[in-house]
């Protein structure tokens, strides 16, 4: 059985994606008056910064709580169903903690800061989806951490993607040879893609979006023309109200099934989604070709979304590489397990089922070194890449306000920081809770 990285089994959990950072971050944002002592020590040195003994102990004991894992029968048994053993756990959680005080050194060395405006902003964002000081301030609680703390998160995930785009900034761009080697890998899952424009209406206005309807049913309104006169989504009103292919964004449910009914030229019916009112005109499909010999036979938004995976691709190895010059350079001492950690179990209790499959983990933003330990999450995007190599993100920009998916200021590379701990930290029950302060506008995203 493939072991199942740490770290990765934790991509759906809300301590994983609350720290800007990877799987290890929330611990690093730990007061200290408050962290409790289990076996005191030092755990290792980078360049002569310690990292505690308890931070690490800490680290995976707020892991085993996040998967539900407290008790020793539960946690051994999933130590051996993915091939883990407290020695193998400690190592890999503590190898995160190395690199990620390699990549604080490294941004300090280079003098980069974050904007504090910045940081305000997503900060504010994610505290406008609770409706009191006190829902926001148990709901950081439940993962965690103070305000102050999300803050330094965030602060470190912005610092470290400006470090990743520096060390990126001289990666090779794809050739032409190479996207169309790339596109005829990814071809099959575009067939069937279709682009689509929509009006978009507020809710109370469904009289006025039948009348736009059957004008336009009947011939005496342009689509696009109406698009432009009436839509409520000015990202796409202005362009006829073009959303894009489906394949390249997250469209809402409501969206996506009402398209898939669509024949090219089609024009919906109202489709109500929990952002508004609808109409929807298909305005091409897809066919995937039975080979793909030129890059002609593509849209130009395929090809867009395929290169900036390669680039994405090419700058995360660069980082790569300059982590591992940064590991052999440094001076980095790991000391020895101590005994009486609250996470050791004795492996000989637990056999491993070996019928079992193959362990994979999807949607993990986390980065990864090439032994499969985590470094930590050096930008704060959380698009998809090649493969899951992607770190800031190949997805197409959110297109339209009211039909995709994303954070309010995309334009911003950290944007999706706050988005990601929006998923930890609403997850534990927030009230009242508004989308329209993380999404693109107040449009259909889910």
């Amino acid at each position: 059985m493939k072991k199942l990285s740490l770290a990765k089994s934790l991509a759906s959990f809300s301590l994983a994606a609350v720290c800007a950072l990877g799987v290890v971050g929330c611990s690093e944002g730990s007061s200290e008056s408050d962290a409790p002592t289990y076996t005191g020590g030092v755990a290792a040195t980078v360049n002569g910064v310690e990292i505690p003994e308890d931070k690490v102990t800490q680290a995976i004991e707020d892991i085993r709580a996040q998967m539900g894992l407290t008790d020793e029968q539960s946690w051994g048994e999933w130590l051996a169903e993915n091939d883990y053993t407290p020695e193998t756990v400690r190592e890999e959680i503590l190898n995160s903690y190395v690199d990620q005080e390699l990549v604080k050194q490294g941004t300090e060395a280079a003098g980069i800061t974050a904007d504090a405006a910045e940081v305000d902003q997503y900060v504010e964002t994610m505290r406008g989806h609770y409706d009191s000081d006190a829902a926001w301030a148990e709901a950081l609680e439940a993962v965690g951490l103070t305000e102050d703390e999300y803050r330094e998160n965030i602060e470190l995930s912005l610092v470290s993607q400006q470090l990743q785009e520096q060390v990126g900034a001289d990666a090779a761009e794809p050739t032409d040879e190479e996207v169309l080697e790339a596109a005829q890998t990814y071809v099959s899952s575009y067939d069937g893609a279709k682009k689509s424009s929509h009006i978009l209406f507020e809710a109370s206005d469904e009289a006025q979006a039948q009348e736009v309807l059957d004008k336009i049913n009947a011939g005496e309104l342009d689509f696009a023309t109406a698009a432009e006169s009436y839509s409520k989504d000015t990202g796409s009103a202005a362009d006829g109200g073009n959303v894009g292919w489906d394949r390249l964004s997250n469209l809402v449910t409501e969206y996506t099934t009402a398209l898939g009914e669509l024949n090219k030229g089609d024009v919906s019916g109202l489709v109500t989604s929990t952002y508004g009112i609808h109409i929807i005109q298909c305005t091409d499909v897809f066919e995937a070709p039975e080979e793909l010999t030129s890059l002609d036979q593509l849209p130009a938004e395929f090809q867009d979304s395929i290169r900036a995976t390669l680039v994405s691709s090419n700058q995360s190895n660069a980082y790569y590489s300059w982590l591992e010059e940064q590991r052999e350079a440094a001076d980095i001492q790991i000391n020895d397990m101590p005994e009486g950690l609250p996470y050791y179990v004795d492996m000989a209790n637990f056999a491993k089922d070996d019928a079992e499959g193959e362990v994979t983990a999807e949607g993990d933003n986390v980065i990864y070194d090439a032994e499969g330990n985590p470094i930590g999450e050096v930008t704060p995007s959380a698009g998809d890449g090649a493969e899951g190599e992607s770190v800031e993100g190949v997805d197409a920009e959110p297109v339209a306000e009211g039909v995709d998916e994303g954070a309010e200021g995309a334009e911003g590379e950290a944007a999706d920081a706050a988005g990601e701990a929006e998923d930890a930290v609403e997850g534990e029950g927030a009230e009242g809770a508004s989308d329209e302060s993380t999404q693109p506008a107040e449009g259909a995203a889910e």
